[in-house]
């Protein structure tokens, strides 16, 4: 896997995509921070982490909040602490 600059990829994309085709996957960076990936359309979604207190409602794909684990989790912290832990994903 490599990573390359935005100006980089847009500047030699048709390469990039050509060495997505043969099975390598491309990591574009912005401001040294990676916002997007080249790959193959045969490679597997990589796995995304679900926190235990969220779940996937099936039709939508969106997440909801199991009541009985976020209900315990608000006995035991602030407010702010809540919302400052929800957004970490813990």
């Amino acid at each position: 896997m490599q990573a390359v600059g935005l100006f980089d990829a847009k500047t030699h994309f048709s390469q990039y995509v050509a060495r997505a085709e043969a099975g390598e996957e491309i990591i574009i960076m912005r401001h040294n921070k990676a916002v997007a990936k080249i790959v193959p359309l045969t490679a597997k979604p990589s796995a995304v982490v679900i926190p235990k207190y969220v779940q996937r409602v099936f039709h939508t794909g969106d997440f909801l909040v199991d009541v009985s684990q976020a209900t315990q989790l608000a006995g035991q912290l602030e407010d702010e602490e809540i919302i400052a832990k929800m957004r970490r994903g813990a």
